[in-house]
């Protein structure tokens, strides 16, 4: 079964922008700002080997101050990769911005609202599969992952599109962070 590729949108369209804002729940100056701040942290990956920067940011539930009713664009943490002359110490964008939220707490307390992915290719590209994997353990499958290319366009697919049938911490009898409203240790 394959299934068709989700459509390119404009980022400069108010129209693009409405309705995925609507679609998923945020703010235009949230979608606004996860680009831009996906964008700035694709400036600053370390990518001497490939020069495949990408840069990614993370919309958490909760603010800094730990209080629940979306995290705000104050709260976004940001995320590039870093490559290692041993390639598979490499880590990708992705993985750099959960665990500076995880090393901030803001895992805790209902997980993420937003992903986005910002990379220089002319088509928007998704996250690999290591990175669905790790978003997967603190993002419920709802959650929206928007990848913008080079220009500001931009494609939505929800994680669970991207990774179906999905493992995760419930697999294991864990509590998912992404449906915990309490702070965890």
């Amino acid at each position: 079964m394959t299934t068709a590729p989700p459509p390119i949108l404009s980022s400069t369209s108010p129209s693009d922008v409405s309705t995925t804002c609507a679609a998923h729940n945020l703010t235009p100056a949230e979608f606004h700002a996860l680009r831009e701040q996906a964008t700035a942290a694709k400036a600053r990956a370390y990518c001497p080997y490939s020069n495949f920067r990408v840069g990614a940011a993370l919309l958490p539930a909760v603010g800094k101050d730990g209080k629940g009713g979306g995290g705000g664009i104050d709260a976004i943490v940001c995320g590039a990769n870093v490559e290692n002359a041993s390639y598979p110490v490499t880590t990708c964008a992705e993985r750099v911005a959960v665990g500076r939220a995880v090393v901030d707490g803001l895992h805790a307390g209902g997980g993420f609202r937003a992903v986005a992915v910002a990379t220089d290719t002319d088509a928007p590209d998704s996250p690999c599969g290591m990175c669905r994997q790790c978003l997967r353990e603190f993002c419920d499958v709802k959650i929206p992952i928007i990848m913008f290319d080079k220009n500001g366009n931009f494609s939505v697919l929800r994680l669970g599109e991207l990774l179906p049938l999905s493992f995760g911490p419930q697999a294991l009898g864990v509590p998912e962070p992404s449906k915990s409203l309490a702070a965890q240790p």
